[in-house]
């Protein structure tokens, strides 16, 4: 995507032999654009759990990523692959939540078994987490591909009328290597022409909805609003929300899936509105050794610092403000599950597949 008139991934490599990685610091969005350099596993295990990148495909890639350069780490010790074992396990461990990340990991250790040395098994790993990002932005441009005829649908039902789309939290390209997900049919909507008009949830406590999807779709050009996260439904019941695409982090085999927090709560305000409710996600988000989501997938729980503080501009300067009396006690979950019946279909790279297991099963 472009930034200021360039193109941009969210993350990359150098030319040169076995080169460092590359990735957007999305801690500083939308006040600031860091450009930062990962050189170790060590710094991108960080960088996943410190949020520096984040969203389901990303951090599968940025995983990929990583066991590269676990094994370029390992060049300097005695027992190379008990570190690349360590290294592994430390990365697989961030973000318990996105299925991506095991799935990116055992693709690249599926492929570096043919290595012999160690300096054969970095550079496979390497082609592979460069195959795998290559593959994850064009998964997303087809998922822009497959769900815009959803939208031209409403486009033609209201007469070339503004259709008006809510997402929660941030399901673009920041959270993919391109396109996104929820958002690329948005965008390949607008580059069509067709009138479009997001309304972006905050999504406390991270707020990436007001931090990373606003700063998207201001530089796509996307007309958008800015929401509290439970405005939503007073939108719905007054016949402001044509549909409703978010992303997903984990889809069970039975169409339950995992999202950012909050999620569930739009889809129940959907489902009363009669109000479309789509999950767009590439395939490898769907996890087939879990039947069903609910009390199957693994809630991250993360510091209740992240609701005490909220971060933003203030003299020129990013802060962290308290918003509470100190220590009061705090609960964080990550993510939640919406059942599959409040789903209206999938939105894959495959096609727009109906949420339950025989339809995800036949498209797979």
């Amino acid at each position: 995507m472009r930034v200021a008139d360039q193109y941009f991934r969210t993350i990359w490599v150098d030319e040169g032999q076995l080169p460092d990685v590359q990735i957007i610091d999305q801690r500083y969005l939308p006040h600031e654009f860091h450009i930062e350099t990962i050189s170790s596993y060590k710094q991108m295990a960080i960088a996943i759990k410190e949020m520096q990148l984040r969203g389901a495909g990303l951090i599968g890639v940025a995983g990929a990523f990583g066991v590269y350069l676990a094994y370029r780490d390992a060049f300097q010790g005695n027992q190379p692959m008990v570190f690349v074992d360590g290294a592994i396990a430390e990365i697989l461990n961030t973000r318990p939540t996105a299925v991506n990340l095991k799935w990116a990991i055992d693709i690249v250790c599926s492929r570096v078994a043919s290595g012999l040395t160690l300096e054969e098994k970095a550079h496979i790993a390497l082609d592979a987490a460069k195959q795998l990002a290559d593959h994850d932005a064009e998964s997303c441009r087809l998922i822009g591909l497959n769900g815009l005829p959803l939208i031209e649908e409403i486009s033609d039902r209201k007469k070339g009328g503004v259709v008006n789309i809510l997402t929660h939290c941030n399901a673009g390209w920041l959270a993919f290597t391109d396109y996104g997900s929820a958002l690329s049919p948005i965008y390949l909507a607008h580059r069509k022409g067709i009138k479009m008009h997001v309304w972006v949830d905050e999504t406390r406590p991270r707020n990436q909805g007001a931090a990373l999807t606003t700063w998207e779709l201001l530089n796509e050009g996307v007309p958008h609003t800015l929401i509290a996260d439970n405005t939503g439904g007073h939108l719905m019941q007054n016949h402001m929300v044509d549909m409703v695409i978010t992303g997903a982090d984990r889809i069970a085999a039975n169409g339950d899936t995992a999202n950012k927090i909050g999620t569930y709560l739009k889809a129940l305000a959907a489902h009363d509105n009669g109000i479309p409710f789509y999950v767009a996600a590439p395939t490898s988000t769907i996890d087939f050794a879990l039947a069903e989501g609910l009390g199957k997938i693994p809630i991250e729980e993360r510091s209740g610092n992240e609701l005490r503080y909220v971060r933003g501009l203030y003299n020129g300067n990013i802060v962290d403000m308290l918003i509470c009396p100190d220590n009061t006690p705090a609960v964080n979950y990550g993510f939640d599950v919406t059942p599959a019946r409040l789903i209206s279909g999938f939105i894959t790279e495959k096609g727009v597949v109906k949420p339950n297991s025989d339809a995800i099963k036949k498209i797979i």
